[in-house]
């Protein structure tokens, strides 16, 4: 796979001609609307041709194994397919392997070295007892190299036919889905939730589903009443015995808590309600984890931060989803949506007192359209990655790239002659974000939030990992 930023005077045809791909694998591949117009600026995801594919109309995986002379259950495994029946449109498949003739004169040694691929890999793959017996005219099955595994969570809010046919199409890209949300009552209770056709969809592409349970009330999240639960051991054990009811009900693997704004008094209280809530939830086999706030010392200020005790957290729970995301938040001024020198100081502090195959990096799917010049208490716009680019089209601006951040942004005037600044990702903003994944060794990545078309997004994942699925 590669990325390409589109020039001033590039044609679609020209760019997949330089890369030796069709012009339909791209604009599948990228969803693009209307091939003939392209925004100075975007990028464009390109496929490898000698291992990727990206599905075309009447396609079935028995036909493309066959094009590529693999196997079809190789092509499975390696793409994390649950049903061999169904491939999509536009999905980027990988191959596992390539075929290489052996030439005359040329030894299993030369042709490792051609294809950087070690001696053994090579001999295993052929059932090759000895690696100095090869013969001229011999068929060898070449692998790829193997994408580091991970794991990856997606928070969602839709729990309608929309969300599960968008789970049903992406499910394979994900280790966990986290439909947002059941909130906790005053009393003990949980809110509820008609999730039951989205947990069938996960399900059906081997996901583990998570109960997401918030202090949200009606007016977000809400302070005091984490106070009367924190501050209430009878309270929360029958919180506890309701999630754990609620989970066994609607088949829930695990339970993920999104505890925001919690007082600072509160901070050991909450400790122990974790400490609670493991003891009765992993012997019954369910994971839990937390969603932390992104903290860049222990000594950080404000109500959003000081309860969430990061050393606690990596201690108690399975892993945790640092929220690394919002510095564009909608009622702040124009601004990255993750600015990557911000997501680095954040891991730079949670990898000191949190093991780093406990930590989920959070990434967003989304970005905003701030009106400028900004006023306080407004609010912007938030928008897909993949509406950014057509509003950048729609009003001839070209798209900048901020090397700081790391993030896309560009500026146009509306119809009324209001000015407006938009930040969003693409995808070299989400390649810098998996790479700081693999330099910190973390566990994987958790997005927020699906509904936001971001079609790239999900090539590059497979370019730089295997999502890993939990059995």
């Amino acid at each position: 796979m590669q990325i390409h930023v589109v020039k001033q005077g590039e044609t679609l045809w020209q760019i997949a001609n330089g890369y030796g791909v069709s012009v339909s694998q791209v604009v599948l591949l990228n969803q693009l609307d209307d091939p003939n117009v392209l925004v100075v600026g975007q990028t464009i995801v390109v496929p490898d041709p000698d291992r990727e594919y990206v599905v075309q109309p009447n396609d079935t995986l028995v036909s493309i194994a066959q094009a590529y002379r693999v196997r079809m259950e190789d092509i499975i495994a390696a793409n994390n397919i649950t049903n061999p029946n169904v491939i999509r449109v536009g999905e980027l498949l990988k191959m596992p392997y390539r075929f290489h003739t052996v030439l005359p004169g040329q030894t299993l040694w030369l042709i490792s070295q051609k294809y950087r691929v070690p001696i053994e890999v090579i001999s295993q793959a052929n059932n090759i007892a000895d690696p100095s017996l090869i013969y001229q005219g011999q068929s060898l099955l070449i692998p790829f190299q193997k994408n580091p595994q991970t794991e990856v969570n997606a928070y969602t809010t839709q729990v309608n036919e929309q969300g599960r046919q968008e789970v049903s199409a992406l499910g394979r890209n994900f280790t966990y889905l986290s439909p947002f949300m059941y909130s906790m009552k005053p009393d003990g209770t949980l809110t509820s939730m008609q999730e039951g056709n989205l947990l069938e969809a996960a399900r059906a592409q081997n996901i583990m589903p998570l109960l997401v349970l918030t202090n949200f009330s009606d007016d977000g999240f809400d302070s005091d009443l984490a106070a009367t639960i924190l501050r209430s051991p009878e309270l929360q054990e029958k919180l506890i015995t309701n999630i754990l009811n609620k989970i066994r009900e609607k088949g829930y693997r695990g339970l993920n808590i999104d505890f925001e704004y919690v007082y600072p008094e509160d901070r050991e209280n909450y400790n122990n309600f974790l400490r609670r809530v493991v003891a009765r939830l992993r012997p019954e086999g369910y994971t839990v984890s937390t969603a932390l706030a992104p903290k860049e010392s222990a000594e950080q200020e404000g109500l959003l931060y000081e309860a969430h005790d990061y050393a606690a957290h990596g201690e108690i729970v399975d892993f945790v989803v640092l929220m690394t995301y919002e510095w564009g938040w909608a009622g702040g001024r124009p601004w990255a949506i993750a600015p990557i020198n911000k997501v680095r100081d954040i891991l730079d502090y949670a990898v000191q007192v949190i093991p780093r195959d406990k930590i989920l990096m959070g990434m967003p799917l989304y970005g905003r359209d701030w009106n400028i010049p900004w006023v306080e208490g407004t609010i912007a716009r938030t928008i897909s990655p993949k509406e950014a680019v057509q509003l950048a089209e729609k009003y001839g601006v070209a798209i900048e790239y901020d090397s700081t951040y790391q993030s896309p942004f560009f500026r146009y005037v509306d119809e009324s002659g209001q000015q407006h600044e938009v930040w969003f990702e693409d995808a070299r903003s989400v390649q810098v974000k998996y790479e700081l994944i693999k330099q910190y060794g973390l566990r994987g990545a958790s997005y927020w939030v699906l509904g936001n078309p971001f079609p790239q997004n999900w090539p590059v994942l497979q370019h730089n990992f295997h999502v890993k699925k939990q059995r």
